[in-house]
């Protein structure tokens, strides 16, 4: 994803560039090679050096493979890109993706 690489907690990300945002995909440890993930859950969050990019894959039938992590990304629309590419590469539907989108509040310095 970003400049930083924490990834998913799985074994070793596999990395591209999209538009000059370095996206880390990330496939969970199971026998299978083929990993098969259902929904995909985002939240992304306004920080003071960009968005936190939290993200939760998992399969309703076999909720103990999911894989999660965290990035930080320069820009929501960066933000934006790593999870439509996570969305992309795992092949999962819009209708089971969801995104939360926290943004600070200028005015009374609350998130919202």
């Amino acid at each position: 994803m970003s400049q930083a690489t924490s990834g998913l907690r799985t074994q070793a990300p596999s990395c591209c560039n999209i538009r000059g945002v370095n996206v880390v995909v990330v496939k969970p440890k199971t026998k299978s090679t083929s990993s098969r993930y259902s929904h995909l859950f985002a939240w992304i969050s306004e920080e003071d050096d960009g968005y936190a990019v939290q993200v939760r894959l998992h399969d309703e039938g076999k909720p103990q493979s999911a894989a999660w992590g965290e990035e930080i990304a320069d820009s929501l629309e960066a933000a934006s890109l790593m999870v439509a590419k996570l969305a992309s590469e795992f092949s999962i539907p819009q209708g089971r993706i969801k995104i939360e989108i926290r943004m600070n509040d200028m005015t009374n310095g609350t998130q919202h």
